[in-house]
């Protein structure tokens, strides 16, 4: 008796429920996503100059090798030793012929994060900063850096420099393995070629499940099953900040990506793909370091959230994942 009024009440109203919800959802939500952007955050101060200069777009062609995006909130202590070792890697780089820049995102810092930035900038022409006026989040910070980046390749690192910045030479095997050419001595074809090589803690979770807590773990395996069951698979680490990507491949992605917060990486791999974009994972060398900006619990929820929903609007297509050709 009890199963009958289930079946013949409780289900269809849920299927309804279900029903109009997705009608809503499409209704309302946007095919692409509206990028704002501050007239002030289309130019960036140069020190050597004393001027305002206008960022280039991930539109026009590629002018260097490796642009390297810093997405930094509040970064003023974590910063700086990151930088070091990135900027001491690549000025040795720079010696055979590699053409760099690093672009800080300042994701509407209170702190001294920008001032931190610009004193690295009087030092190196081959930084800029990036300051947004508002935060955005880490998925936003990252897509209006690579949108105003010049490489042929482009490259996401976090700015706590958990990943040594040398494994960026792994990263670049992959994606030379995978395009069969060098970035670096045909910059050209690599610019114009799609491939997302992915930086992966994951061969560290056997440590991992060693010290972390039955909490921490039961958080860990849910968001991988969740990401694995509406998003991604195949790709054990979607959250390491230390990813590689072609210039066709980030003008493409970031073009339609919708999330800004956390989840973004999942979004990106998840329109990957679909795409059919080629995705490479590479271990890197990883160390946790203190000051991270995640919530343990709220984050996670937030991510779960936003995962279910990734699937759900593209699925029932209120998301597009290609901007028709005349836009």
């Amino acid at each position: 008796m009890f199963l009958m009024i289930i079946f013949d009440f409780v289900l269809p109203i849920v299927a309804v429920s279900i029903i109009l919800f997705c009608v809503i959802l499409y209704v309302t939500t946007q095919p692409y996503p509206n990028v704002w952007r501050n007239d002030e955050e289309k130019f960036y101060f140069n020190p050597i100059s004393g001027k305002k200069e206008a960022f280039p777009s991930i539109n026009d062609e590629w002018s260097i090798h490796l642009s390297v995006i810093v997405p930094a909130y509040n970064e003023e202590e974590r910063l700086p030793p990151m930088l070091d070792e990135c900027l001491d890697y690549l000025e040795n780089r720079k010696k055979s012929g590699l053409t760099y820049e690093v672009i800080i995102v300042s994701d509407g810092s209170v702190d001294k994060t920008v001032e931190i930035a610009h004193s690295y900038a009087k030092k190196y022409e081959t930084v800029r900063i990036l300051a947004l006026v508002k935060n955005r989040g880490k998925g936003g910070a990252v897509r209006l850096g690579m949108q105003s980046a010049r490489g042929s390749v482009l490259l996401f690192a976090d700015a706590d420099g958990a990943t040594k910045f040398a494994d960026l030479a792994k990263l670049e095997t992959s994606l030379n393995e995978v395009l069969n050419v060098d970035y670096t001595k045909n910059a050209e074809k690599v610019a114009s070629e799609q491939a997302i090589i992915c930086g992966s803690r994951a061969h560290l979770e056997e440590q991992e499940i060693a010290t972390r807590s039955f909490f921490r773990l039961f958080l860990m395996y849910g968001f991988h099953f969740l990401v694995w069951f509406f998003c991604v698979k195949g790709v054990r680490d979607t959250q390491c900040g230390f990813k590689l990507l072609t210039r066709k491949s980030a003008r493409i992605i970031f073009d339609v990506l919708h999330v800004e917060r956390w989840a973004f990486d999942v979004e990106m791999l998840f329109i990957a793909q679909t795409l059919k974009i080629p995705i490479t994972e590479v271990a890197v060398n990883w160390t946790e370091i203190e000051g991270s900006k995640l919530v343990p619990i709220w984050s996670w929820l937030q991510m779960g959230r936003d995962l279910g929903l990734i699937w759900l609007r593209y699925k029932i297509g209120a998301w597009k994942l290609t901007k028709p050709k005349s836009s």
